[in-house]
């Protein structure tokens, strides 16, 4: 794995079909790739174009300021996607980041559906808290689902991998913490939302949440709902959270 700021390598690697082990990842999709080479220009190996592309002129155009090589490849292409529609593929370098201390996070602890996991980054940004912590075991970030369900949010977003919530913890203590639980102690409502200068929202994994030991700690929020459903999917308590949140806590 690569730090940001390594210099675009293409190369003569060959591209294969994604693996975890790998170096690398794709950005499959015309507007997750644009995303990719406008927010990290630094981390792209190359481009992949299926003969098709209808904006081939636009995407050259914005690779070359960058001096990012394309490959005009429709077997690539057809091989790295199992979608019919794909006509751009980005190549990139994984990558580390570290998370703002002076900025509020959102943190999944266990989150195990890459399509939820990219949906979730995707939607941060949209309400912009761009630090995220990811609690192992996790699905995989850089899993060219996720890259494309976050639609390319994930390069304008900072992440960062823990072994456990107790070591984000120690390393985030300054951060009030609120965990999203469905028995939390206090009601979650657009005019009694917690007002902090540095918060951690933080939730559960998508089958089984919260276990009752984070209700010691900080303080639990809960989302109210109708007693027709056990609860809410995941992306929508981090929605509602992060939307409440970052409206009454404006900096």
């Amino acid at each position: 794995m690569k730090n940001e700021g390594n210099i675009n390598s293409i190369g003569n690697q060959q591209i294969k079909p994604y693996k975890k082990d790998a170096d690398y990842s794709y950005t499959l999709g015309a507007f997750p790739t644009f995303e990719l080479i406008n927010a990290k220009p630094e981390i792209v190996r190359k481009v992949i174009v299926h003969s098709s592309f209808t904006e081939q002129e636009k995407l050259r155009s914005i690779c070359s300021r960058s001096n990012i090589g394309i490959e005009l490849n429709d077997k690539l292409i057809n091989r790295l996607s199992d979608k019919e529609n794909c006509y751009v593929a980005g190549v990139f370098d994984k990558y580390q980041c570290k998370l703002e201390a002076d900025k509020p996070h959102i943190v999944l602890v266990n989150p195990s559906n890459m399509g939820n996991l990219g949906t979730i980054i995707r939607t941060a940004v949209g309400f912009a808290i761009y630090n995220l912590a990811i609690i192992r075991p996790c699905a995989d970030i850089f899993n060219p689902k996720t890259v494309r369900s976050s639609m390319g949010a994930l390069f304008r977003l900072n992440f960062a991998h823990y072994d456990s919530f107790d070591s984000y913890r120690q390393e985030f203590g300054r951060h009030e913490i609120y965990t999203f639980m469905l028995n939390g102690e206090k009601t979650l409502t657009l005019d009694n939302c917690p007002k902090a200068k540095l918060y951690s929202l933080v939730f559960g994994n998508e089958a089984s949440g919260l276990d009752d030991s984070f209700l010691r700690v900080g303080t639990s929020i809960m989302i109210p709902q109708s007693p027709y459903v056990d609860s809410l999917n995941l992306t929508i308590a981090v929605g509602i959270g992060a939307y409440v949140f970052s409206n009454q806590n404006r900096q």
